[in-house]
């Protein structure tokens, strides 16, 4: 199989050898490998579809609104909790559900099922949500945008967890908490029929629970599922080439994942930080699936994650879809984001009761 980085080697060395760009405008690598160009046009992927070149606009325009990382936490908590409250209400449209706040272990969460309840094969299943937000904002309507859709489509319970965040609590507060929510649904489901799931800093998350979770000698889940995160740092060629695929500037350095402010003073070499630094720890997890899209600056997070896990001997299953971006699935009328809702449904249809980490099947 030829990777990615082969074809994008070839593709640029097939584009800028062509007469359309003068010489002078060549991109240039310097000793570091580093590559640097005056001037780029990347055109939008002819791959994706026509809804999704509609909403790229918008999603580049609520980038540029958004307020700086942590400086302000109250105002980006605000900024996003509009934003996400409104595609929260567009799903329920799309996809009928039932919402009913719970607590689980003294954790709150939303309980979401879908219209009409689950289906009958489901009954005795679950999953755990664990929403995005870097550590930092997305609870209630972040986590129901997460949920809502994958529940309906499922036709399964999902429990979106109100997660301690930061910078008020840091880590491993988080991972404390989806602790307390999965041993209390221990007490109604098998480990193996309970599947746990996330996007950027829930899916993060997710990765950091299952290492967690083995620490407690806890059974492991019977699938997770990491969207737009990894079990490794945000580095890679798309920690630089994300950001300009999105029309934002190219940082000078990759943005650590214990750069947050939940991550204060936590050390990243530690596999409850990042799993990724223990092969032993990732030849324990369940059956994963991984997401992201082709523009997402977590990509490379992403595919390196699904190199190490398979080297683990992990089961995966990976899925980019072309042109999209950080967490595209959170608008719901996109052609990409049904296909999405329908992967993660056949994935935890597929894998919750089958075989866990410990060797126990339902």
């Amino acid at each position: 199989m030829i990777s990615h980085r082969i074809v994008l080697s070839l593709l640029a060395g097939v584009l800028f050898s062509s007469p359309a760009f003068a010489q002078d405008a060549a991109p240039k690598i310097d000793a570091a490998g580093a590559v640097s160009s005056p001037a780029v046009r990347i055109p939008f992927s002819t791959f994706a579809s026509k809804e999704a070149l509609k909403r790229f606009g918008g999603t580049f325009a609520e980038g540029k609104a958004s307020p700086p990382l942590g400086q302000d936490i109250q105002a980006s908590r605000a900024f996003y909790d509009k934003i996400n409250s409104d595609r929260a209400e567009r799903m329920k449209k799309l996809y009928p559900v039932e919402v009913v706040a719970q607590k689980f272990g003294g954790v709150t969460a939303d309980v979401v099922t879908p219209k009409g309840g689950v289906d009958p094969r489901n009954a005795q299943r679950v999953l755990i949500n664990l929403h995005g937000g870097a550590f930092l904002w997305g609870a209630g309507s972040g986590g129901l945008v997460e949920a809502i859709p994958v529940a309906s489509v499922g036709r399964i319970k999902v429990v979106t967890v109100d997660y301690r965040e930061g910078p008020e609590y840091t880590f491993p507060a988080a991972s404390e908490d989806v602790e307390k929510v999965y041993r209390d649904l221990l007490k109604n489901y098998k480990p193996q029929n309970i599947g746990i799931y996330g996007c950027s800093a829930g899916g993060a998350l997710t990765a950091e629970a299952v290492a967690w979770l083995q620490t407690k000698k806890l059974p492991a889940p019977g699938a997770i599922g990491i969207f737009c995160a990894g079990v490794v740092d945000l580095q890679g060629d798309s920690a630089y080439a994300g950001h300009l695929l999105m029309g934002e500037a190219v940082p000078e350095h990759a943005f650590p994942l214990t750069a947050l402010p939940y991550f204060k003073d936590a050390d990243p070499a530690s596999p409850l930080v990042l799993p990724g630094n223990s092969r032993e720890v990732l030849a324990k997890f369940p059956p994963t699936l991984l997401v992201s899209g082709s523009r997402d600056f977590a990509m490379s997070a992403a595919l390196r994650s699904n190199e190490l896990l398979t080297e683990a001997g992990a089961r995966t299953e990976l899925h980019v879809w072309e042109g999209m971006w950080h967490s595209f699935f959170s608008d719901p009328e996109l052609p990409e984001s049904k296909a999405m809702y329908a992967v993660v449904a056949r994935f935890f249809d597929r894998e919750l009761g089958g075989t866990n980490a410990a060797g126990n099947r339902h």
